[in-house]
């Protein structure tokens, strides 16, 4: 299995050194798929990896605190901002240079704050199920309800990445967390970027489902107006993972194949 080493890690403070695994496929220029606040099994990026291995060096890294990756015991309202920085640790480890990212949800903001801290340092991102406000209310049950009211089948896929004694832990911190960003924003539409979206240097693209319930109503209205440069395709009948979803799966594909 792979696995990649790197000097230390925000979320995980104090463990020295830190292994994180990747799963890799491919060959060309780099492609890094950034997974969101349930890992990477539960949305898994297999049809990507089967459209794109052809043309690109595919990597997927487990953050710390998800699958096969240490696991964490805390996870602060900035942890997207730690997990940027831990990510820079990963590309350069890897020796990554000049890649294309594609995020998805919570791996969208990381990828989002990487775009502005080294815009010299990414070729192109995808933002899929894009978080733009802090500030959810119509999550904020889904945030603060408990694992155990999940589908048989996920609550199976869940303890099977992340184990069977962590995995409603894991998800109760990352409930916990975006209730702390919600609290921590000075007005109801504060967005995740202090206002510097806008400042985005590199090439970008959104792909958003139009049933996404994560979105609130006029969140998509403020990311056109932050970033007007970037195309925004909104996948009609498609939720909160397009790139995995029967009905917009290849759609998806098809609009990241001509952006790539």
């Amino acid at each position: 299995m792979p696995y990649v080493t790197i000097p230390e890690s925000p979320l995980v403070p104090g463990r020295k050194p830190v292994r994180l695994y990747y799963r890799e496929y491919g060959q060309g220029p780099p492609l890094v798929f950034l997974h969101g606040g349930w890992g990477y099994e539960i949305f898994p990026f297999d049809r990507q990896v089967e459209a794109f291995a052809g043309r690109f060096h595919i990597v997927i890294p487990d953050r710390s605190g998800y699958g096969r990756s240490g696991r964490i015991d805390a996870l602060p309202s900035d942890f997207h901002h730690r997990a940027a920085t831990e990510t820079e640790s990963l590309l350069d480890a890897l020796g990554l240079e000049r890649p294309i990212l594609w995020g998805h949800s919570d791996g969208a903001v990381i990828a989002a704050l990487l775009g502005l801290r080294a815009p010299e340092r990414f070729f192109g991102i995808i933002f899929e199920a894009f978080h733009f406000y802090r500030v959810k209310p119509g999550s904020r049950e889904f945030f603060s309800g408990g694992p155990d009211g999940l589908g048989e089948r996920v609550r199976a896929t869940l303890a099977r990445e992340h184990g069977e004694d962590y995995w409603r832990e894991l998800l109760l911190l990352g409930g916990r967390a975006w209730l702390a960003i919600a609290a921590e924003g000075r007005h109801p539409k504060d967005d995740l970027y202090g206002g510097r979206l806008g400042e985005l240097k590199v090439p970008a693209m959104f792909l958003h489902g139009s049933r996404d319930p994560r979105t609130e109503p006029d969140e998509l209205d403020a990311v056109r107006r932050a970033l007007p440069q970037a195309t925004l395709n909104v996948l009609e009948s498609a939720g909160h993972s397009p790139h995995s979803e029967n009905g917009s799966a290849e759609e998806c594909n098809h609009l990241a194949g001509e952006f790539l």
